[in-house]
């Protein structure tokens, strides 16, 4: 895998690009109740799961989105747009500030991210079952994986061979972006992350770290391309326990950053506390947000209902009775 195309790839997994906010006007008021509610009804017509608080000032509508749409989910991608075109605010994903010296660097230590320490090789790492499956998808795909790094092997799987993110539509965070751009609508991103740090982060973590990414990718290259596509319909269905347990969102929740010790837990707080935030703003507060991060145990619904947060929507997780 090429270094210049390598960086694109680890900030798609962990962070999504988000266009400068614009501070919001004193012209910026709240909407009417009813057209609050048409907005709502409106985003909800698109297809796509969301939750909706409904606070005094106004209401937060919670889009839950999955990377890598694949074209044939049946959604309405134009009402999510328009129902973005007449919110008061959107927050979207985290912002990662990379600088050309973060490239640079990137290019020329990207052999320590793509390849196992030197004189090392998967045996070392792996237990005997785990080799004898990463075998079989090498005899299966004409691969060679002994020497090369375990996050690399498992985007490798997910993106080449089960090919997830191949013939998709454009994903909500898009869609509301690129909407927001044409209207001006005040627009922040959840957070920042510097790439210097993303970078330090990776380039610090152990092999054996990446392990469990690993093993993720496997199963759901195991389980074949037939998961895409019903990941996609589970989602557009709002049956979202199904898309948290399909094999390919299992996986690409289990890989780096979403597990590390240092950025996970950030990321996620950062929702939590920007989310959070908004419920004393007027009018609509649209945000996009990973459905992983919205419908995992102690995932961001979770913690909003422990705040007392009145949440509407389809149930997060299977003992729910919403």
């Amino acid at each position: 895998m090429k270094t210049t195309g390598l960086l694109t790839i680890l900030l798609a997994a962990g962070t999504a690009a988000t266009i400068a906010p614009r501070p919001a006007t004193a012209q910026e008021t709240a909407a009417p109740a009813n057209a609050n509610d048409e907005i709502v009804v409106t985003a909800r017509r698109s297809g796509a799961p969301m939750w909706t608080i409904e606070t005094r000032a106004g209401v937060i509508i919670l889009v839950g989105e999955i990377a890598e749409i694949p074209k044939a989910t049946p959604w309405r991608p134009e009402r999510l747009e328009g129902a973005t075109e007449r919110a008061q605010r959107i927050i979207l994903g985290t912002k990662a500030k990379v600088s050309p010296g973060d490239i640079f660097r990137l290019i020329f230590r990207g052999g320590g991210l793509t390849k196992l320490p030197k004189g090392r090789s998967a045996a070392d790492y792996l237990e005997p079952q785990q080799m004898k499956r990463l075998g079989a998808l090498e005899s299966r795909f004409d691969q060679d994986y002994a020497r090369q790094n375990f996050l690399m092997t498992a985007f490798d799987l997910l993106s080449k061979r089960l090919a997830f993110n191949r013939d998709t539509a454009d994903d909500a965070s898009d869609v509301v972006r690129k909407a927001a751009r044409n209207t001006k609508t005040p627009t922040q991103p959840v957070g920042e992350v510097r790439g210097e740090d993303m970078l330090d982060n990776l380039f610090a973590a152990a092999p054996e770290t990446h392990i469990p990414c690993l093993e993720a990718a496997m199963t759901a290259t195991e389980a074949g391309p037939g998961i895409v596509v019903e990941r996609g319909q589970a989602w557009t269905g709002f049956d979202v326990p199904a898309v948290m347990a399909n094999p390919l969102e299992a996986a690409l929740g289990r890989c780096w950053p979403w597990t590390n010790d240092g950025f996970g837990p950030a990321l996620r707080q950062q929702w939590v506390g920007a989310i959070h935030d908004a419920t004393a703003q007027p009018g609509v507060t649209l945000a996009v947000v990973p459905l992983r991060v919205l419908a995992e145990k102690d995932g961001v619904l979770d913690q909003l209902e422990k705040r007392g947060l009145a949440i509407k929507g389809p149930a997060w997780r299977k003992e729910s009775s919403r």
